[in-house]
């Protein structure tokens, strides 16, 4: 069996998380593969593991813009494909508008198909990328030979919005890291911190207007005007309008920078250090198709205070406590009922660690490459 992965338009984020883990997770023993052809650009290759079944290609329009990229996808892979005689191809990024048959996609950006979240950027260039990604996906959706959901919800919303596929439909959850996997931490009394020991509360995720950074800032600010000892720490790469937005909160609420610290991108590698030295996870978006941040900081052994929103019940089950996070009064809320009770931070914090023994990328990888096998079959 050879498989073709087109990961011309793979380059950051939770696609190419997926597409590092899944094919460092593979055991081809399992499966009948013989080689996998990967198509992308030079950078994105040099961050996907080397393995002697993996043979990388890298046309030069693939270092190009996203024009380029496309062009290349419409009018070249489907070529590349019959001439390395692949029996299937796997789209991690969602779009594919070539001939070639059978193919295989994955759903991994909510955004473009839930209007209220895509609307925040109404005007700018990331709008009508939205659009564009709704249009495409929904077209590459309809003709796939198989289907990649990642949770219910995710499934749920893009098949009432395209209303029908002609192909096979799967659900297969993301894994985690073995690196982010830590014995929940002892919780002590509130009491215990200060301002010299403060509280620890972590927020890792993009800084972006669906992540309400900002609405964090000020319900952490409420909690110290009624004397809590807290700090936060934000960490991810950003998006400028909704920095600059964290920003105006973090010079009104800490002008003296006390108590929110903003690392920045910090590398994939080193991300577990910043789980490990924290009290509270805090996840407070709006808008995933299945979140890894939120798997991480629960294999971390944190105890989380999440977003109501999306799929974010359906991960965390009743391992965590819930708010909106467009209310900066219930994010308060929630996180003092944490404060308050260090059993609760144990008991919350055991049982979402408890639930990631079933979030394996090595089960990934194994349950999307017979899915692929599977389609190539039929």
């Amino acid at each position: 069996m050879m498989i073709g992965i087109d990961a011309s338009n793979i380059r950051s984020g939770g696609g190419l998380t997926n597409l590092i883990e899944l094919i460092n997770g593979l055991d081809i023993s399992k499966h009948e593969i013989n080689k996998i052809i990967v198509w992308a650009g030079k950078n994105t290759i040099k961050k996907i593991p080397s393995r002697e079944f993996i043979i990388f290609k890298s046309p030069s329009m693939l270092n190009g813009n996203l024009l380029l990229r496309t062009l290349w996808q419409l009018f070249f892979l489907s070529s590349e494909a019959r001439k390395h005689k692949c029996n299937v191809l796997f789209i991690p990024g969602g779009s594919y508008f070539g001939n070639f048959k059978p193919f295989v996609t994955i759903s991994q950006n909510l955004l473009p198909f839930e209007k209220n979240e895509y609307l925040r950027y109404k005007g700018s260039i990331k709008f009508f990328k939205f659009i564009f990604l709704r249009l495409t996906q929904s077209f590459s959706f309809r003709r796939a030979d198989g289907l990649i959901f990642l949770t219910e919800y995710a499934k749920r919303i893009i098949l009432s919005d395209i209303k029908k596929n002609s192909g096979k439909i799967k659900i297969i959850p993301h894994g985690i890291n073995t690196r982010f996997k830590l014995d929940p931490k002892v919780s002590k009394s509130i009491d215990h911190y200060s301002e010299s020991s403060q509280f620890k509360l972590l927020y890792v995720s993009t800084i972006d207007e669906y992540k309400h950074q900002w609405n964090v800032v000020e319900a952490v600010n409420t909690l110290r005007n009624n004397g809590a000892p807290l700090s936060l720490d934000l960490v991810g790469s950003s998006y400028k309008p909704a920095l600059d937005k964290l920003n105006k909160a973090t010079k009104k609420y800490d002008p003296e920078s006390k108590w929110i610290k903003y690392w920045g991108l910090v590398d994939y590698e080193e991300l577990h250090l910043i789980y490990k030295s924290a009290d509270l996870g805090i996840f407070a978006s709006s808008c995933e198709n299945m979140p890894i941040i939120l798997l991480e900081k629960m294999a971390a052994g944190l105890p989380i205070a999440s977003s109501n929103m999306g799929p974010m019940k359906e991960v965390l089950k009743n391992s965590g406590l819930f708010f909106n996070p467009e209310n900066p009064d219930e994010i308060a809320e929630i996180i003092k009922t944490y404060l308050d009770s260090s059993d609760l931070r144990n008991s919350m914090s055991q049982e979402s660690y408890k639930l990631t023994s079933q979030y394996s990328w090595i089960r990934c990888a194994d349950d999307t490459f017979s899915f692929i096998i599977d389609i190539a079959k039929k």
